[in-house]
């Protein structure tokens, strides 16, 4: 069962989130402020054209006789004109008598003289945006002051306003879409290099606790540094518990030998058939054993070497044709023949060493389960592919339990008083693994058991 892991959310969602509530708080705020500009902008336009109608008005003001008369120009109030039809008030004062105008439009007599003053006031329930200047006219006795005020309804203001702020909204809204898409392409990218690491650990095989060696951005230069020191630690604890396991299995088939020569030994001076039968029990114990062990050392070799394969040149048709020479002597005891087939030269690249284990424990474990007087037939081909099948006429492999029995320590129901450790074919299949090859076993039709070595 995969291991429970404790998952608090997702870093990229959090990232993408981050990222379009950013833009959204930034949308809003474009849009605030260029609509605040445009309002401006607009109002600076419309405060322009007052003061020149109320200008052009008072250049007109004359002190004769001392009246004051004023040529009311028709183009001070034309040039308000706008397409919303607003309505324009003006007002001019002497002193603080009304002379012509609005008498109701707000007025400001303590307007400064050569400046004019805008605002915004209230007329007839109706938001109006004015403009007041005054001068000082000077006759021979007389001095008084008159002042304009031209105001003017918001109408089109407030039409040039609405469509700029349309405008933004729109601009806002595609300056959101864009940078939701940016958010969406900036997580990716920046989970990219997180995602490669993940891939590149997970496509290791159960044995490759090398460094990542590939470039990583700098902030997850310390989650790799923590990595590879926890692979570098796992790969010390598993050397050295294969280099125990070599170690012990050495140890343990050196003494193992040595009190199966005495036993044998003894059992040539036995006469009594209890005896007999005691010792040849003890070096049947002493060989499944002595075979466990050297199975064990095999094995620890094999997984040692699985990462670290020296790759030459390698003649499978030698390899094969010098382990049948060095097990004929066991084969001649049981009467079976290794009977080589296939090509003459089928040249691989591997290495040799754990090449020589794995077929070894392949023909070691047909030639444990073959019958006496039977033939062990070994064909190797090199197309379509490097292929080296080794077939017995024994027992064959239980149908129920094919699939398990290349596990380590597993062994069929059907083999019961043969000695054996179940870790051959276990050697072979990570021989091939290692090689990038499959182990196949499949049962002979006419009976017996074949094993398929492909590269």
């Amino acid at each position: 069962m995969a291991d429970i892991v404790n998952v608090s959310g997702s870093l990229r969602n959090r990232l993408t989130l981050t990222l379009i509530g950013g833009a959204a708080v930034l949308a809003v705020v474009l849009f605030i402020v260029v609509r605040g500009y445009a309002a401006q902008i607009a109002q600076q336009g419309q405060d322009s054209i007052l003061e020149a109608s109320v200008t052009s008005i008072l250049d007109t003001a004359i002190l004769r006789d001392g009246q004051v008369e004023v040529d009311f120009p028709y183009a001070s109030l034309s040039m308000l004109g706008t397409d919303s039809d607003d309505r324009v008030f003006y007002a001019i004062y002497q002193d603080d008598t009304l002379l012509s105008g609005y008498k109701a439009l707000p007025h400001d007599g303590k307007s400064l003289q050569n400046q004019t003053v805008h605002k915004t006031a209230t007329y007839v329930e109706t938001h109006v945006r004015m403009a007041t200047a005054s001068r000082i006219l000077v006759g021979a006795n007389t001095r008084t002051l008159i002042s304009v005020s031209v105001a003017q309804t918001q109408d089109a203001l407030q039409v040039t306003l609405a469509r700029i702020s349309r405008n933004v909204g729109l601009f806002g809204a595609g300056f959101f879409l864009l940078s939701v898409l940016l958010s969406f392409w900036a997580t990716a990218t920046t989970i990219r290099p997180l995602k490669r690491l993940t891939g590149s650990v997970t496509k290791r095989g159960p044995k490759d606790l090398s460094p990542v060696a590939s470039p990583v951005p700098v902030e997850m230069a310390q989650l790799v540094t923590s990595l590879n020191s926890l692979m570098g630690r796992l790969d010390t604890s598993l050397r050295q518990s294969e280099d125990f396991i070599a170690e012990a299995a050495h140890r343990v088939r050196t003494p193992l030998a040595t009190v199966r020569s005495h036993a044998e030994a003894t059992l040539q001076r036995v006469d009594r058939d209890e005896n007999r039968q005691a010792l040849r029990s003890m070096i049947r114990a002493i060989d499944e054993s002595s075979r466990a062990a050297g199975q064990l050392l095999d094995h620890a070799m094999t997984t040692f070497r699985a990462d670290h394969l020296e790759r030459v040149d390698v003649d499978l048709v030698e390899v094969l044709q010098e382990l049948v020479l060095r097990l004929t002597p066991f084969a001649e005891m049981k009467d079976i023949d290794l009977v080589i087939t296939g090509e003459d030269q089928v040249i691989i690249q591997g290495d040799s060493i754990l090449l020589q284990n794995g077929i070894r424990n392949l023909i070691d474990n047909a030639l444990k389960y073959s019958p006496a007087e039977s033939e062990i037939s070994i064909r190797v081909t090199s197309q379509p592919k490097p292929t080296i099948e080794i077939c017995d006429q024994g027992q064959g492999f239980p149908e129920k339990d094919m699939d398990q029995l290349v596990s380590r320590f597993s062994r069929g129901d059907n083999i019961k008083g043969i000695i054996g450790s179940g870790l051959g074919l276990t050697i072979a299949n990570d021989v091939a693994l290692a090689h990038g090859g499959t182990l196949t076993l499949n049962n002979r039709p006419g009976g017996g058991a074949c094993v398929t070595f492909s590269f």
